[in-house]
């Protein structure tokens, strides 16, 4: 249920696509009025664009959302009137040239010329005046910053803050109108730890006054709810245990890695089972060798070498050894 103060942001299959693909998507959201919330992701996921698209300052492409009952992207007008950015670079930077005052002073008239009522403008001078300064002393105070401590006091130069003071009036400006949603961004960049403190302490002091927070951080105390952006990583397949290796084509089942293919088998063609390939390594060609190469294995043991088919050592011919070769060669192997 929403609340007069906060507005409840939910979301759901939430994403933004443009020319080069995917922004962010997939964001689901149930924040209640006067909650914070917290975005992670790395930089380049969509942090900022989601910011942007759920105060109805970027109009996403899938899914839906809404935010204080307005639902986008139809209702962006609607959603920008109750919603207000923080510091946001890019788009919303302060101006380096201008005092802290001038900043402030231009913030409000800005707020009322473009989001405050009609009627304001035709109230007198001294009254505009005087509601102006009522906001924005209420405005610095609940963002919790004073304009004495400064150097210069509200004279000080804005490029002369430190970072966690240009994060404080940037709030400040963004609660002038009152918003209902206050979306900020890198909101603890460039902070030491003790001021990442402070400034999710001023977080805790908007929302507790009904506002509903959105912030975009590094690391988020373990209290926030996180909205992620980004694809998630890939769980890794565990490793197969006690691989098998494969077999070599032509070796028994049983072969042990690490052996040489083709040992204890059948290599040359014609020889018997359990001859060894590399005896008689160094035989002439056409003398008898104790196991003949080129044997078939059903040969009678009284057979005459000379009748082996390939092996002619009186003709002129080259004598055919490569049942010779292949048995050299798978010796060598071996």
């Amino acid at each position: 249920m929403d609340s007069p103060h906060g507005a409840a942001v939910k979301a759901e299959d939430f994403g933004l696509k443009g020319p080069r693909g995917w922004v962010f998507r997939n964001i689901g959201i149930d924040a209640a009025p006067g909650s914070i919330t917290a975005v992670e992701g790395p930089s380049g996921s969509g942090r900022t664009c989601l910011l942007l698209a759920l105060t109805g300052r970027m109009k996403p492409t899938a899914g839906h959302a809404e935010v204080g009952g307005h639902r986008l992207p139809k209702k962006m007008a609607a959603v920008r009137r109750i919603a207000a950015l923080g510091p946001v670079s890019g788009v919303n930077d302060l101006d380096q040239a201008l005092t802290v005052a001038e900043q402030l002073r231009e913030g409000a008239l800005l707020q009322r010329r473009y989001e405050g009522p009609l009627r304001a403008l035709l109230r007198p001078r001294g009254e505009r005046r005087a509601s102006t300064a009522a906001r924005i002393e209420e405005a610095l105070a609940v963002a919790g910053l004073d304009l004495a401590t400064l150097p210069k006091g509200p004279r000080t130069s804005v490029r002369d803050l430190e970072r966690l003071e240009s994060v404080r009036l940037s709030v400040a400006i963004a609660l002038l109108g009152a918003p209902r949603l206050l979306a900020l961004d890198d909101l603890d960049l460039k902070l030491s730890d003790a001021e990442r403190a402070e400034a999710w302490a001023l977080l805790r002091a908007i929302a507790a006054r009904g506002t509903t927070v959105f912030a975009v951080c590094s690391e988020a105390p373990q209290d926030i709810p996180v909205v992620r952006t980004g694809t998630p990583a890939k769980t890794a397949e565990p490793a197969p245990s006690d691989p098998q290796p494969s077999a070599t084509p032509g070796t028994k089942p049983d072969a042990q890695p690490g052996t040489t293919p083709g040992a204890n088998r059948d290599t040359t063609p014609g020889t018997k089972p359990d001859a060894e390939p590399a005896t008689n390594r160094d035989m002439t060609p056409g003398t008898k060798p104790d196991a003949a190469p080129d044997a078939a294995p059903d040969a009678e043991p009284d057979a005459e070498p000379d009748a082996a088919p390939d092996t002619k050592p009186e003709t002129n011919t080259k004598p055919n050894t490569k049942g010779t070769d292949d048995a050299l060669a798978e010796a060598r192997r071996a």
